[in-house]
């Protein structure tokens, strides 16, 4: 199996596809909602996933009165005490990005995070200087699942977006990369592949060992 054409730019989400957070603000949430005196269910915490702005699923699924702001700010004080401690890399981050090296393809980050939350997850590993820019919250106007962050990435690398390869975990984020115009890969973390994700990915990956495989 291959890609319908080769990208000459390759676009990465972060969160649940570069770095193992995703599962960390799973249960960084649950603990926080128990807190406070209620339960995460997983439909909840799945619609969130590369939401930029989580306050009006949060008050429609708990009420007006939910304490979103408390509840974010206490969520991410837990994330960062799990992953100060120690996040692993996907599978497959670091070769995909030796591959690109290969094959001298210019790449980009384009997330929902902010950058600090950039610098904390990646940072240890290394990884950031790898990449030629990173689009991240505060560098749009709307987040996913808008097309802003990829046509973002695309700018900044001078590159059409058509031509670039998108890489993502989240529902949201592979339609932002769809609605820019990129050729789309799903590699699924927390969330299955619908059918709606089959049709706007061009392919489905078990990991980024497979797309690695897949360049050049």
């Amino acid at each position: 199996m291959s890609l319908p054409r080769q990208p000459i730019a390759v676009v990465f989400d972060m969160d649940g596809l570069l770095v193992d957070t995703e599962t960390v603000y799973r249960d960084a949430m649950a603990m926080t909602a128990r807190e406070l005196g209620h339960e995460v269910s997983l439909d909840v915490f799945r619609a969130m996933i590369g939401l930029p702005d989580n306050h009006e699923l949060l008050t429609g699924h708990y009420g007006a009165d939910f304490p979103v702001e408390a509840f974010n700010d206490r969520t991410m004080v837990l994330a960062d005490e799990i992953i100060a401690a120690g996040v692993a890399l996907k599978a497959g981050a670091e070769e995909i990005l030796d591959r690109l090296d290969e094959l001298a393809l210019p790449r980009a980050i384009a997330t929902s995070s902010s950058h600090r939350a950039v610098a904390s997850h990646l940072g240890p590993s290394g990884l950031i200087p790898r990449f030629h820019t990173i689009v991240a919250k505060g560098d749009y106007t709307r987040g996913k699942p808008n097309p802003d962050p990829y046509l973002t990435a695309a700018e900044r690398l001078g590159v059409d977006p058509a031509l670039c390869l998108a890489l993502e975990d989240s529902h949201n984020g592979v339609r932002a990369a769809a609605a820019a115009g990129m050729m789309t890969v799903m590699v699924p973390d927390l969330l299955d592949p619908t059918e709606e994700m089959h049709d706007l990915c061009v392919r489905i990956a078990r990991d980024l060992h497979e797309v690695r495989g897949w360049l050049g």
